[in-house]
């Protein structure tokens, strides 16, 4: 109940804390979507969502913990935290959310189990995700890289760029994301246990 209580209050404070000050389009990051959606996943044991939401953000938020804990000095991707432009109390929140996304999934999935109709949720998930954030975010944010690679791109298409985008999600983070979680998680897909 302690983290039910807990995780489901921080999502709330990302929620109040973050509509004002990045809008509402900022809540269409993956990791937003997986911090909003876990709190469903906790409270009524739903392993798909769970799963596919550990398809969809372990690895990268893995990936940001280490960047974060090594100050950025590797890659970008955890940088903004050390922005003294973005107001404190802001990356407070982003570090305590992406930090416990990790240790939560990993938890609902020993609990759970791993659901492997993820692998054909997630990436439908993403795919909705991605065209929302093409057509209805600002493209200087380029929230979810939806249009270019850490850059406004115009070496192709839009539309061929964003699915070239969602192909490189499957094959270079859901696949492997899930494969993992098969070999190393229960697989099943009947009533789950309880959290």
């Amino acid at each position: 109940m302690w983290l039910k209580l807990s995780f489901s209050a921080m999502a709330l404070a990302v929620l109040v804390c973050y509509w004002p000050y990045y809008g509402p389009q900022n809540f269409l990051w993956f990791s937003d979507v997986a911090l909003f959606l876990l709190v469903p996943a906790l409270w009524f044991k739903l392993r798909l969502i769970a799963s596919s939401m550990a398809i969809a953000v372990l690895l990268p938020e893995l990936f940001w913990t280490f960047d974060f804990l090594t100050l950025s000095y590797l890659t970008p991707i955890a940088s903004y935290m050390f922005n003294s432009e973005i107001a404190l109390h802001i990356r407070f929140l982003s570090a305590l959310f992406h930090l416990a996304l990790p240790p939560v999934l990993i938890y609902l999935l020993y609990r759970l189990g791993y659901d492997r109709r993820a692998i054909v949720v997630q990436p439908l998930i993403s795919a909705v995700i991605l065209i929302l954030t093409y057509l209805f975010t600002d493209p200087a944010r380029n929230i979810n890289w939806a249009f270019g690679p850490g850059f406004v791109q115009s070496f192709t298409h839009p539309w061929l760029y964003l699915f070239g985008l969602w192909l490189a999600l499957l094959i270079v983070v859901y696949l492997p994301t899930h494969w993992l979680l098969t070999r190393y998680f229960r697989t099943c897909q009947s009533k789950p246990s309880t959290v």
